[in-house]
């Protein structure tokens, strides 16, 4: 393994096979890590549970496991530049997003830390029908209680933020839990449990563990000693999970997928406009659930925005992990690329039109030109399947009423944006949009406060914020008779 990662050893001593790990965007072989077997998977709930019901972490003062998260957190700012080089060539990403990535996931733990003792129950003094018809009083009271031990099943696209964004919770939960990243991404998840144990984690709480979706992911998802399974991926396989949670009734997260619109009115600042949309679409080469790929625009701007964003889409400059330059990545492997080719060519054949972009680069690594596509319908796969790369489509529009019809003729939910100078027009529109976020006058903005709670089938439960933090407890209500 030339130039290969210090940390891409394999992982763990058994297993079905050994899985390489490729930069992307060289097609390079950085590392090797194991497609853990359910004897691994067992090991690690087995941990996990003996953790959890011995109380090493879930007992200890909240202040105590406070200080835990928050030097966890400071440890990742002191390792910004190897985190990043990691998630870097694993991910195929520039130096500059895969240091946005550590920033952020950083800032998300930070974030939950500081809700540690902060979680509690309401208590109040209740007068209730009794059963020989007489009122009782009783001191009533909730408790929040951790749920158990937890399998925590992340994407490739930025693992290392979305592995904190569930790590994170759970463990100021007082969870314990098996984290398990995409067999595409493992290196930088690989990194969690020395840092959290250096920070002072007991050893147990926090396993991770690698290998395929199909057989590691699958086993977590079925084990019967697994309390919660929190998910992000896809709709496709969020359906499996569901089937596999149903042996134990095991409580689920599901942030899935999405087909994010983009509304732009006549009104809009233009100017904005077209460079947050052609963001909202391209942010991560496409590689990311809340893209705006679906981007609705008022007829009389049309042919304007569609020239802006094509102008946009061609001044990106596209490269790898070690392209300091770079704006645009790769896709994640050549199975990806030809998804994405094959959704374009066959809107194409069926009467799109692709105004720039359409076609894969000639070079090493798994590149996808952006792509701004129009004279698309409502039936072409490139309208309503999650395309997850660099495409979008541009759709003209009349009225209010129609383009709200249209964004939500999708069965996803997961995201909007909103593009008009008219304060009454946008809150009518985001009263109408069937999504769990809504942006206007912006795409992607994000904040560890604010969940995120996909609509339809888009999702199961919320992230992030107050809400992402209690989906990792119990509720308990107590009675006591005067």
């Amino acid at each position: 393994m030339s130039n290969a990662i210090d940390t891409a050893t394999v992982a763990g001593s058994h297993g079905s096979g050994i899985i390489p790990v490729y930069d992307p965007s060289n097609e390079e072989l950085i590392g090797e890590v194991v497609d853990s077997d359910q004897k691994i998977v067992d090991e690690a709930v087995a941990r996990a549970r003996e953790t959890f019901e011995s109380g090493v972490w879930r007992k200890l003062p909240a202040a105590h496991r406070a200080e835990v998260l928050f030097r966890a957190a400071d440890i990742i700012k002191a390792r910004t530049d190897e985190l990043a080089a990691i998630e870097a060539r694993d991910n195929g990403m520039n130096a500059t997003a895969a240091r946005h990535i550590i920033k952020v996931s950083h800032e998300m733990l930070v974030y939950y830390a500081g809700w540690v003792g902060k979680i509690h129950g309401e208590s109040s003094n209740l007068v209730s029908d009794g059963l020989l018809g007489t009122f009782e009083n009783y001191h009533t009271f909730t408790q929040y209680e951790p749920v158990g031990v937890v399998g925590l099943i992340i994407p490739w696209n930025g693992p290392f933020f979305i592995a904190m964004l569930k790590v994170a919770p759970a463990l100021a939960a007082g969870c314990s839990a098996v984290l398990k990243p995409a067999e595409q991404t493992p290196l930088s998840a690989l990194k969690l449990e020395e840092i959290f144990r250096e920070a002072g984690l007991p050893d147990g709480v926090l396993n991770v563990i690698t290998g395929y979706g199909e057989t590691t992911g699958a086993a977590l998802t079925a084990h019967p000693d697994v309390d919660k399974i929190a998910f992000t991926g896809s709709t496709e396989v969020g359906r499996l999970i569901v089937k596999a949670a149903a042996g134990n009734l095991k409580r689920l997260t599901l942030e899935l997928g999405g087909k994010s619109p983009l509304i732009m009115f006549d009104d809009a600042n233009l100017d904005k406009a077209i460079m947050g949309a052609g963001m909202g679409l391209l942010a991560g080469s496409g590689q990311n659930c809340s893209c705006t790929s679906r981007i609705y625009v008022q007829r009389g701007i049309y042919e304007q925005v569609v020239d802006g964003l094509a102008a946009f889409a061609q001044m990106l400059p596209m490269g790898g992990s070690d392209d300091p330059n770079s704006v645009l990545g790769p896709l994640i492997s050549q199975e990806q690329r030809a998804r994405v080719a094959s959704i374009v060519d066959e809107g194409v054949a069926a009467g799109a039109h692709v105004v720039t972009g359409g076609k894969m680069l000639d070079r090493s690594g798994y590149f996808y030109e952006a792509t701004i596509v129009t004279d698309t319908t409502p039936d072409m796969r490139l309208i309503r399947e999650e395309i997850f790369g660099p495409v979008g489509s541009v759709i003209p529009f009349d009225d209010e009423d129609e383009v709200i019809a249209a964004a939500n003729d999708t069965h996803y939910g997961l995201a909007g944006s909103i593009w008009t100078e008219n304060l009454g027009r946008a809150h009518r529109v985001v009263n109408e949009l069937r999504a769990g976020q809504v942006w206007v006058n912006s795409a992607l903005a994000s904040d560890p406060s604010m969940p995120i709670c996909g609509h339809k089938q888009s999702g199961w439960g919320g992230e992030r914020g107050k809400k992402g933090l209690e989906s990792y407890f119990n509720i308990k209500s107590v009675y006591i008779g005067h």
